[in-house]
């Protein structure tokens, strides 16, 4: 059937603090210290476009994956929280390599910010979006019609308690600013490595908040061995 489908639009932006996508929660809202700011694109930087959502604590992202190279259809992908080795539909799954690359987020309003460059912004947290991920649409969440209690995870409840113990000098903590501490420590506990790799003499890194960060895993322990300010390329 040949079908005339409507463009999609990019809305907005996303501001964070992960330029790469090492790092990233693998889900939205299992680090709800994380910040970041959707910023519309000028066509919709309009106060009544939002009216009413402050009434909301929560809203939906919908988002284009951006840095994922378009390729064939596969049904079936390989997990990361499966360890990489085991194969799973990918209708099953969240993976960015799907026939459509298009995600979804719950995440927390902070608040909605009027500025005057800007529109209005808002300020969510508990988001695992890459800086500068385009935003296709921002929805309310309804608590009556989008939390089901009696849900089941699949395989993914299996693997969801796979946390580690941080342990990070003060010192090194120290160095980022106070605002993304508690907010790195909870991105470590939830084990950024793909969980096909678990070689204690492997010391890993990624940059976050204008910091590279430095760390290694053993025995369910993530110890952070350095965290150093990154060249500011502006």
């Amino acid at each position: 059937m040949d079908e005339k489908l409507p463009a999609l639009r990019v809305i907005g932006h996303i501001r964070t603090d992960f330029p790469t996508k090492f790092g990233i929660p693998r889900q939205s809202g299992l680090v709800e210290d994380l910040h970041g700011e959707v910023v519309f694109e000028p066509t919709y930087r309009r106060e009544e476009a939002v009216r009413g959502l402050e009434g909301f604590s929560h809203i939906w992202l919908l988002w284009l994956f951006s840095e994922v190279p378009e390729g064939e259809f596969s049904p079936t992908v390989r997990p990361p929280r499966l360890g990489g080795n085991v194969r799973m539909g990918v209708f099953a799954t969240r993976s960015p390599y799907r026939p459509n690359p298009i995600g979804l987020s719950a995440v927390r309003l902070d608040s909605i910010e009027m500025t005057a460059d800007r529109g209005p912004v808002l300020h969510v947290s508990g988001a695992d979006l890459m800086d500068g991920t385009p935003i296709l649409d921002v929805k309310p969440y309804l608590p009556h019609a989008d939390c089901r209690r009696d849900a089941v995870g699949g395989f993914a409840d299996a693997v969801r308690a796979n946390t580690l113990t941080v342990e990070c000098a003060p010192e090194l903590l120290g160095k980022l600013p106070s605002g993304v501490r508690r907010a790195l420590l909870g991105i470590l506990a939830e084990d950024p490595r793909p969980h096909y790799q678990d070689d204690p003499e492997r010391e890993y890194g990624f940059p976050y908040a204008g910091h590279e960060i430095r760390f290694t895993v053993a025995d369910k322990v993530l110890t952070v061995t350095s965290i150093e300010r990154l060249p500011d390329n502006g």
